[in-house]
Parts: C-alpha cells; structure tokens; sequence
C-alpha cells in the first residue's frame, strides 16, 4: 500500500500593519480551507505574521518578536489542533537575549515537536531599482546552529528557511537524517532584479529535491508590502527529476494542496543512488574556511 500524505503551502498576503491578530485571524481562515481540503501538514511563510520588518533598519523591533507559548498564535494552534492538522509556524523568536528567525512544528495534537532556526543569515544591499528595498536581517537575527528533523505521523521532515535553499548543506543534512519532506518557509521579493534573479527561484528548489530525493514544499509571501514587491509562486517539488508538482500565481494568497506519495521518495533515492555513491572521506576540504 502506498504511503501518501496531502501537504499545504498557505501563501499569505502582504502585511501592511504591525498588529498580529489580523495576521492569525487570515492564517485560521487558512486552517479552516486546509481541514475542508483533507490536509495533514500546514505550512505557513517565513514572518508571516508581521511586515518583512528586516528591509528596514530600526531600533524598535522587539515587539515583531514571541517567545512560546503565546496568547497571540495561541487561537491558531488551537484550532489547527481541532482539525488534527500539524502545522510549521514561522515567527520572530525571542529566548533571552537572542533573537532568531525560526519555525516551529506542531503535531496533529498541538504538540510542539521542536524548533528550526534560520542558519543562513542574509543582507542585501538596497539599489535603486523598483522594489529594491535590501534586507538587514544580519542586524536582527542570530544564526542557528543544528539541522533538526521532526517526526509526524510516520513522515520525517525537515526545515530550511528562505536563504537556506541557496545553501545545499542544509538540506542535505537534513536528508541525511531521514527527511522525506524539507518545508521551506520563504518570504522572497525580487529586489527590483529582473535578469539576476529570472530563473533563481525554481532553480534551488528543483536542485535541493532532486540532489536529495526529497520533497520541497516551498511556501512564499505575495504582493506589494509598502514597495517591497514579494515574489509568490509558492511550489510544491517531487524528488523524482525535480518535477515541480503545483505552483502558485505571484499575486495574491493562495492555499496549494498537493497529495505526496512517499513511495517517490524511495524511488528517486534508488535510482539516483546518491547515498551509495558519496565520499564523505575526503570531503574535509568544504569545512576549511575561503
């Protein structure tokens, strides 16, 4: 019998205020499609809940921070948990003095399993290009440091957030663990750029799943945020070739639902036996530092 499980990419909107709870209440409308569409996994994009505040330098930034459990996501994790979904919360964390980019993963019964920190931690410097707002995310956030996998129902899973699918080693540490599926919670803007970014989105995704024999489910942020144009096109990857199985418009929000079965997995990795064939032994040389 195979082994299938039905995913969700909940791209959002732009966020054009900094008050949460309009946020958590879009996100539990989201819920609410994804348990009428048979969902198991929910996955939310990187910050959803506040403005990609990081395009921006400014000292009072403290409140776009949770520390968990909280009363404000508190109403969303409850009703995810009534419909037995399981769901990948990104937000801004605050644990004492450090604060990170993470995602948390809950199970069907609300269980928090654990927590992913964004690793790669990007800036962008701003042009003056339409849309190229830059990003400051190294003035805001602390670097992670572990690849964790999750276990839901009987699939592992992985996390890697936005800048970390530019990264091969992530997901391959992740994959090295069993991950079947690597959510990817991304809030992606195109910076004004046409030319350097064309084909920059679907190329990382489509390698990480195929490179891997995983599923990618990539999950993006939509529409103008105050001229910071998101780029959209959430998409859901099948290990297989890196065929991409579903993909969003670049415009508005959007719940993709996809049907995975596992059984690719264990396809792709037998006929592209990457495992076999790797020579971890004399890779040393990538730990060296340029």
């Amino acid at each position: 019998m195979a082994r299938t499980i039905t995913v969700a990419a909940a791209q959002s909107g732009a966020v054009l205020t900094e008050d949460m709870a309009p946020e958590v209440e879009r996100a539990c409308r989201m819920v609410e499609k994804a348990a009428h569409r048979g969902v198991d996994i929910l996955c939310f994009p990187e910050l959803f809940l506040t403005p990609f505040f990081p395009n921006r330098l400014r000292q009072d930034y403290a409140h776009f921070f949770l520390t968990l459990p909280n009363p404000i996501v508190q109403p969303l994790l409850d009703l995810a948990r009534e419909k037995s979904i399981a769901l990948v919360l990104p937000y801004g964390e605050r644990a004492g003095h450090h604060f990170y980019n993470a995602a948390a993963v809950f199970d069907r019964d609300g269980r928090e399993l654990g927590t992913y920190r964004k690793t790669h931690i990007p800036a962008i410097l701003p042009s003056n290009l339409e849309g190229g707002t830059g990003s400051y995310e190294k003035f805001y956030f602390t670097p992670g440091g572990d690849f964790p996998v999750f276990r839901i129902d009987d699939v592992t899973v992985g996390l890697q957030i936005c800048y970390d699918r530019k990264f091969p080693e992530g997901a391959r540490a992740v994959a090295l663990k069993g991950a079947e599926i690597i959510f990817m919670p991304i809030c992606a803007a195109t910076y004004g750029e046409t030319r350097l970014r064309d084909k920059a989105w679907e190329i990382p995704l489509q390698a990480r799943a195929y490179e891997n024999g995983v599923f990618v489910v990539a999950v993006n942020r939509a529409g103008d945020e105050h001229g910071r144009r998101n780029m959209g096109r959430s998409m859901i990857v099948n290990p297989i070739g890196g065929e991409i199985m579903a993909e969003a418009g670049e415009d508005a929000p959007e719940l993709l639902v996809r049907t995975l079965d596992l059984d690719d997995v264990a396809t792709a990795q037998r006929s592209l036996p990457w495992w076999r064939d790797r020579r971890p032994e004399i890779y040393g040389g990538l730990l060296a530092t340029p």
